[in-house]
Formats: C-alpha cells, sequence, structure tokens
C-alpha cells in the first residue's frame, strides 16, 4: 500500500490538473496524525543539525505550489498542510519567506475562498515561537485599488509584484475583523469577503505570548491602514478584537479572551487596556495616544448572569453589564471562565488596577459567579480575585504585585490534527 501511494505522488506536479486532483484526493486521507502511511510525506524532510536549516521534502514543495492552484486541487493541499504541519521539523519549509508571505497575503485577500483553511494552518504554525517572530515581522506587498471590490490587493494572494511592502499584522487583524461581520445566509459570490478567519483568533493568542507580540496590539496603529501618516486616528488593535469575547463561536471568542489576558501580562497596558475609549492613554515605549480599549465589559459580561444587584452596585457596573436581561448566560466553557478570571487578576497586580476594577463593581460580578460556580478551578480564582479586591491598601502596597501560578495562554487546544 505504502509503494502504491509513493507513486501517486509524482503526479502532484503532472501537467494535467485533473491528474493532480486525482492523486491529491487519493493521498489526502493519509495526511492525518494517527493514518499509518503518514510517513510517506516527511520522506526526504531532514534535519541538518546544527544552525542548519532542515531540507524540505519534495511532496511538502509540491503541496506548498498546489495551493495557489484551482479551488478543488488548491482545498485538499491546504487540508493536507493543515495536517502535516503539526511536526517542528516542517516548520521551516512552511514559514519560509516566499510561502509565508503568500499564505499572510491570502488571508488578508477578501476574496480568499479557502481563507479558513489557511487560517487553521496559520494557526498550527504560530504555536512555533520562531513562527511567531516571523509574523510579527512579515512585511507583504499590496496595490492600493480603491475602485475594486476591495480597497486593496495584497498582490502575493496570486502572483508577484512590485509594490512598497507594508507591515502584514496590522491587515490580519482587520481581516478578522470583518470576518466576523459575514451573514451565513448570503451566498457566497455576494459576500465582499468570503471567509470568516475565526482561527487567527488563535493565532493572535500565540503571538501575544510573546512580549514584541504584546506589544503589537498595545501600540497604536492607524485606523486606515491604506493612510499610515495619518497618525492623529489611530487606536489599539487589541481594541478591535476585545468585542469578540461574547462571539458565538469558541474558536473565536477563546483565543481572544487568551490575547487579553496575555496582553495582562503587561503591566504598563493596564491602564490602556481597562480605560474607557473616550479618554486617551499612552503605553511606553509608544509615546503615541490612543483611546482606551475599553477592556472590562469584554472580560465581565462572560461572567455575568441574570441576577439583579442593588443600586449602589449596579451604578458602579460598566454599562454594559447594568440591567442584563434574565435571558443572560454564563460562558459555557469552565477553561475559558477561568481565562477572564485569570485576567482580572492579573490586572490586580498594579494598584491602580485594583482601584480601577474596585471602582467598576467586578466584585459584585465575581461575587455572583462564584455563588453559581461548579468548577474547582475557577472557584479557587476567584476566591484569590476577591482577596486582592477586598484587602486593605496602603503604602506598603503601591509597588506591583506578583500573581503565582498564571501562565500564557498558547492556545494549544485550538491546534487542528485532523479534517
Amino acid at each position: 500500500m505504502q509503494d502504491q501511494l509513493r507513486e501517486l505522488l509524482q503526479f502532484l506536479h503532472d501537467k494535467n490538473p485533473q491528474a493532480r486532483q486525482i492523486a491529491l484526493e487519493n493521498l489526502l486521507p493519509h495526511t492525518p496524525k494517527d493514518a499509518p502511511h503518514r510517513s510517506i510525506f516527511f520522506e526526504g524532510a531532514q534535519s541538518q543539525g546544527g544552525l542548519q536549516k532542515p531540507k524540505e521534502s519534495a511532496v511538502i514543495r509540491d503541496l506548498k505550489l498546489l495551493c495557489r492552484d484551482n479551488l478543488a486541487i488548491a482545498h485538499d493541499a491546504f487540508r493536507a498542510l493543515v495536517n502535516l504541519s503539526d511536526p517542528p521539523l516542517l516548520h521551516a519549509s512552511l514559514t519560509e519567506p516566499s510561502f509565508l508571505t503568500f499564505l499572510v497575503s491570502y488571508l488578508v485577500h477578501p476574496q480568499a475562498t479557502l481563507g479558513d483553511l489557511a487560517a487553521m494552518l496559520l494557526s498550527n504554525l504560530s504555536a512555533s515561537p520562531s513562527v511567531c517572530a516571523a509574523i510579527l515581522a512579515l512585511q507583504i506587498p499590496i496595490l492600493h485599488t480603491p475602485s475594486s471590490a476591495g480597497p486593496f490587493y495584497p498582490t502575493q494572494s496570486r502572483a508577484g509584484s512590485c509594490a512598497p511592502p507594508v507591515r502584514a499584522l496590522p491587515f490580519l487583524v482587520d481581516a478578522f475583523v470583518q470576518g466576523a461581520s459575514i451573514d451565513a445566509s448570503v451566498p457566497l459570490d455576494k459576500r465582499t469577503r468570503k471567509s470568516e478567519l475565526h482561527f487567527l483568533a488563535s493565532v493572535f493568542a500565540n503571538l501575544s505570548t510573546s512580549p514584541p507580540g504584546r506589544l503589537f496590539f498595545l501600540t497604536p496603529q492607524p485606523v486606515d491602514l491604506l493612510e499610515p501618516e495619518a497618525t492623529d486616528n489611530a487606536e489599539y488593535p487589541l481594541a478591535k478584537l476585545v468585542v469578540f469575547t461574547e462571539h458565538k463561536d469558541t474558536i473565536r471568542r477563546g483565543g481572544v479572551a487568551s490575547l487579553i489576558k496575555n496582553c495582562s501580562f503587561y503591566t504598563q497596558g493596564h491602564q490602556a487596556i481597562l480605560t474607557s475609549e473616550s479618554d486617551t492613554v499612552i503605553v511606553p515605549p509608544s509615546d503615541a495616544p490612543a483611546p482606551g480599549v475599553d477592556a472590562l465589559q469584554h472580560i465581565l459580561l462572560p461572567l455575568a448572569g441574570p441576577e439583579e444587584y442593588d443600586l449602589d452596585a449596579q451604578e458602579q457596573l460598566p454599562e454594559a453589564l447594568q440591567f442584563l436581561p434574565p435571558t443572560k448566560a454564563r460562558e459555557a466553557d469552565a477553561v475559558l471562565r477561568r481565562t477572564h478570571v485569570e485576567t482580572l487578576l492579573l490586572l490586580c497586580t498594579t494598584r491602580w488596577g485594583r482601584d480601577y476594577l474596585r471602582a467598576h463593581g467586578v466584585y459584585e460580578v465575581v461575587r455572583a459567579l462564584h455563588e453559581q460556580e461548579t468548577d474547582e478551578s475557577v472557584s479557587e480564582h476567584v476566591e484569590r480575585l476577591v482577596n486582592l479586591l477586598k484587602r486593605d491598601e496602603g503604602p506598603d502596597t503601591a509597588q506591583n504585585l506578583r500573581v503565582e501560578e498564571i501562565d500564557e495562554d498558547d492556545d494549544e487546544d485550538t491546534r487542528i490534527e485532523e479534517i
């Protein structure tokens, strides 16, 4: 059987598209992690040792090229690479500059029909710190085309072209935001953006496990990415993403919850994370002001139920949490509830953060959560949070605290093994 499958590999670069498609259709079932003949895809991929890059196998090179083929072939090629992207041995091959530029450009392109598969692939790859560093530094060439269906055209998504490069990550953030507004009832050919891109939330969560990644989300970017000189109209990238903590898709809201938590490890960003968007804040080392992220309401909403609070407590709460309907349900996933409580714990590491949480009714929300909580781990974290909020403050508590046993989220649970 394995020898028969090897014979199919040569047809992945056949001149006949039908031959390429049939070969790939028959090889695809053998790409998942538990497939008995999966090793044929790694033959020829060797680690050179030392500082040398691993040698790329011919079949992986073919699959990368097939991602640019017609829709049916590209669909199966993306699926194969998603399934094969777990071994670190392939990361160098799948993130070499030309393919990474294509992959990110494709995700940015509004007409990318297979964007969701491409997002899964990038999500898997971003579990590697070296890949995260490459994404953070990546620049892609685009053409400004205001007369077309979209306001820009990422040239590498189809063919190479000469254009001034721009930083890719802000465009990925905008593509992710646009993907959330897709109406599934609208036919694919009528949509301005073809893919929902939920898995980019996992990419952002993985990027934010490093200090440079956190700084990106807490450094103002122009609202109009095609007008980068318009620094008087800027916002924090994190501000675009916090609104998804109650999105219906678990991957999207889970990745964003992890992103907020990871950014909260940067104590100099606490004021920007919590401050209302009506006020401007500066996050060092940048000296550019931007409206606050106003994240507290989006952290608390998943933790809040239909409880009624007394009038004094209700007036303290962020406006979005006042007068919640009797049908309001808490986040169903205990892991995500814990993530939000851990974020609040991290925001308590600064005196300013603790005072802000006290003044905005956080205690009332987590007290009600604790009364209904069935997960022991979440309950324990709530108790730690309450101890910090209810403690007496004095000159000796002015310094930042250290909250133990909270790790950065790398969103490992969202890695794709088989599709």
